[in-house]
């Protein structure tokens, strides 16, 4: 045995990752890692070579890409003829796994229409739940059977008006290990999409809440990129705690993600005023990833200091590696991984930070003073 080769012991030690001899193994029969010379006694031997090909493995991996892709991937030189042919098999593929999605939010919705139940309605969910074990759906007569008893489940619904807290304990994970106002944040999230399932890409800092909580009480300028962000977030609160918002691309007509990516990038007067915001400010994008973008820059080069970030672009390329690029810069944030976000979502997030900080006034009257934005 060379001293430069490894048992497979300690190839995933030095790989790391989880990997483990078992999975390496796999590795092998899914041909995704070819069969190592053997030693006198059998043992599996292993090179460098092995190992770089491993940690790339376990990075696309981590990043979502399954096995049979991987593989395609790892096969296909960079400047090779058939990387236009990988595309189109990994867009059949991407076809697949949408579809694939596609049935188990089918399946989610079933059982969210039965677990996301509040107590008021459980009486007629016990009995749909009997008749549903007892159901014969072979016949167009056993369909209808199974309409029947949505409708009676739905009927429930006419008498009472929704819990939604009541509603997300059943669906939610444990967010027990979070603190109080983070699962007030990702509970009012989820709300504002309605779709549980994004709680696995919601990423805070972990200086998030305690940054947000300081800048606010301390009545922060806060930086939307658009009016839309702007008009939906909580003015009766910011005011009571003496928070004013600026907004960055403040033309009324654009109201959505492509004209506000265009706009941003075709007026530079909207780029020199993000490097005027004040330190210390909240920053909140939820259409515009190159606004994003642009403040990750900034950020970097020490020009702009806000508090905290909430970025939640919307897009298919630039957006998520903005978001990649912010959870490096080392400055509190908040955002959602990947293509998700909006500008729902973006003032969602800052409403239930400064809902934890403050009672809603009972009266508004006061608004009728304050310029429109």
């Amino acid at each position: 045995m060379k001293s430069s080769e490894l048992t497979i012991k300690q190839l995933t030690h030095l790989v790391g990752g989880g990997l483990t001899p078992r999975m390496v193994r796999h590795y092998h029969q899914l041909g995704l890692l070819p069969q190592p010379v053997r030693s006198r006694s059998n043992y599996r031997l292993y090179t460098k070579k092995d190992v770089l090909r491993l940690q790339r493995i376990v990075a696309l991996k981590q990043q979502g890409f399954q096995l049979n892709h991987i593989r395609q991937i790892l096969e296909v030189e960079p400047e090779a003829d058939t990387t236009v042919n990988l595309m189109g098999q990994l867009q059949q593929q991407y076809r697949a796994v949408m579809q694939q999605i596609s049935q188990l939010r089918q399946t989610a919705s079933a059982l969210e229409g039965l677990l996301g139940r509040d107590r008021h309605c459980q009486i007629i969910q016990a009995e749909v739940l009997a008749q549903l074990k007892l159901l014969d759906v072979e016949t167009q007569a056993g369909l209808g059977g199974l309409e029947n008893l949505w409708s009676g489940l739905d009927a429930e619904i006419h008498t009472h008006s929704e819990a939604f807290t009541e509603s997300l304990q059943r669906l939610l994970p444990d967010l027990s290990h979070r603190s109080e106002i983070e699962q007030h944040l990702i509970s009012q999230l989820v709300l504002a999409s309605g779709d549980v399932s994004l709680v696995s890409f919601i990423k805070l800092s972990r200086d998030a809440i305690a940054a947000s909580r300081e800048a606010l009480s301390s009545s922060c300028q806060i930086v939307v990129d658009t009016q839309t962000v702007a008009a939906a977030l909580d003015q009766t609160r910011l005011l009571h705690l003496g928070c004013y918002i600026e907004t960055l691309i403040d033309n009324p007509h654009i109201t959505t993600a492509t004209e506000a990516e265009l706009a941003f990038w075709q007026h530079r007067e909207w780029r020199e005023k993000l490097l005027q915001v004040s330190k210390g400010c909240v920053l909140v994008v939820g259409y515009a990833p190159s606004v994003l973008l642009e403040a990750c820059e900034a950020m970097s080069n020490q020009k702009i200091q806000p508090a905290l970030v909430i970025a939640m672009p919307i897009g298919f390329s630039h957006a998520p590696a903005a978001k990649r690029q912010l959870m490096q810069q080392g400055i509190p944030f908040i955002t959602v991984e990947g293509t998700l976000g909006g500008g729902a979502l973006a003032a969602t997030a800052l409403n239930a930070l400064v809902e934890s900080l403050i009672d809603k006034p009972d009266c508004h009257c006061y608004l009728k003073d304050v310029e429109p934005l």
